[in-house]
């Protein structure tokens, strides 16, 4: 079955959460003390994620395979260590389960992503991904993503190097 895109709600913050640890528990969980990981986690609460599905400065794009979540895309305002040449907006997450990888969701969700990053006004986009994560990686430079830095992503007390990347919208 294909997967349905929708825009969520604050109703479907627990989903979001849910598959949010469950996608980076799966992708990445081996890579940290189980200590990182859980404060990592723990930090994502379902409060958090209603406050920004009701925020305006967020955009969420839902994605459910017969009524489960199978994964999500969350677009919000600057807080990476760039400086834009003007508006823009970060793609803060984009996880699916790995039942859905190779499907075509991703670049679904990537449409999704630019589109509604052009229609809020950004003229770049920028994002951050593991520098391990090379399949990640290749999906953004299909896009026409390139690295523009280096950035320290916290896992708890476990710090990562990640690629800083940027799309000219």
């Amino acid at each position: 079955m294909t997967a349905t895109l929708r825009n969520p709600t604050v109703a479907d913050a627990e989903a979001i959460a849910a598959l949010m640890a469950d996608c980076f528990t799966a992708t990445f969980g081996s890579l940290y003390d189980p200590a990182d990981l859980a404060s990592f986690l723990d930090a994502l609460t379902v409060e958090r994620w209603r406050a920004e599905l009701a925020d305006p400065a967020f955009a969420f794009l839902l994605a459910e395979d017969d009524g489960a979540a199978v994964g999500f895309a969350k677009l919000g305002p600057h807080a990476l260590p760039v400086t834009p040449a003007g508006a823009m907006i970060e793609l803060r997450q984009l996880y699916l389960r790995g039942s859905q990888q190779g499907s075509g969701l991703a670049a679904r969700m990537m449409d999704w992503v630019i589109a509604t990053a052009r229609a809020r006004g950004a003229g770049e986009l920028f994002l951050s991904v593991y520098v391990d994560n090379h399949r990640a990686r290749r999906f953004y430079e299909r896009y026409g993503f390139e690295e523009i830095g280096i950035y320290t992503f916290m896992v708890g007390n476990h710090a990562d190097e990640d690629h800083l990347m940027r799309l000219a919208l």
